[in-house]
C-alpha cells in the first residue's frame, strides 16, 4: 500500500497529503521513508550534533502528522516539511546550544555511499574532503549554516529559499555570499595548515 504514495518521481505523491488528512499511518511510514534522510541530513547540517537532528526530525514528523491540514498546497510538501524542520532546529538551537560541549558524528556517517564506483584511494580522499566541508559548515554561524545547507544540499533555489525562510531575497544572496566567503577562508586556512 505504501508504494502506490509514493509518486514515480520520487516525491510524495497527492495521495499521501490525503491519506495524511485522514490520519493513515501507513502514510506516516511513506513520508518519513521518503524524507528522512534528507531531513536528516539538513538537520545534521544546521544542529552540529546527530542526536539533537534526529529528535528535531521526529517532531518534524510528529507535527507535520497533527498540522497536515495546514497544508493548502500538497504540491508544496517539501518546503513545508523543510519549513517545520528548520523551525525546529532554531528553537533546539536557542534552547539546547550550550548543552552540547563534545563534537558531533560525522554528517557522512548517514549519508548512503554507492556500492560502485571510485577506489579506496579516490574514496578516502572524497571522504577527507567532505569531512573537511561537513566540520567548516558546522563553523558557521547558523544563519549561513541554514541558507547554505538549503542552497548545495537541499538543492533549493534563492527563490524557494526566501519563501521558505520568509525573507528578503537580497538577504538570502547576502548570506550565501558571505557563507561561502567564511567557507572558502576556512578551508584554505586548514590545507595552509596542513602544509606547515
Amino acid at each position: 500500500m505504501r508504494a502506490h504514495l509514493i509518486s514515480r518521481r520520487g516525491g510524495a505523491g497527492l495521495d499521501v497529503v490525503q491519506k495524511l488528512k485522514e490520519k493513515d499511518e501507513y502514510a506516516l511510514q511513506a513520508l518519513m521513508e521518503q524524507y528522512g534522510g534528507m531531513l536528516l541530513r539538513t538537520a545534521c547540517l544546521l544542529m552540529k550534533d546527530r542526536q539533537a537532528a534526529e529528535e528535531a526530525v521526529q517532531d518534524t514528523f510528529i507535527q507535520a502528522y497533527n498540522k497536515i491540514r495546514q497544508l493548502n498546497d500538497p504540491s508544496k510538501l517539501t518546503s513545508w516539511l523543510c519549513r517545520i524542520l528548520i523551525n525546529r532546529c532554531r528553537m533546539r538551537q536557542r534552547t539546547w546550544s550550550w548543552k552540547h560541549l563534545l563534537p558531533s558524528d560525522r554528517v557522512e556517517q548517514i549519508m548512503e555511499t554507492s556500492g560502485s564506483g571510485p577506489g579506496p584511494e579516490d574514496q578516502l580522499l572524497v571522504q577527507l574532503r567532505n569531512n573537511r566541508l561537513s566540520d567548516a559548515i558546522r563553523r558557521l554561524d547558523y544563519k549561513y549554516r541554514e541558507v547554505i545547507t538549503l542552497y548545495y544540499y537541499n538543492e533549493m533555489s534563492v527563490a524557494d529559499i526566501t519563501e521558505l525562510l520568509e525573507s528578503n531575497e537580497n538577504t538570502i544572496k547576502a548570506r550565501l555570499a558571505r557563507g561561502r566567503s567564511r567557507l572558502k577562508a576556512m578551508l584554505e586556512q586548514k590545507e595552509d595548515g596542513d602544509e606547515g
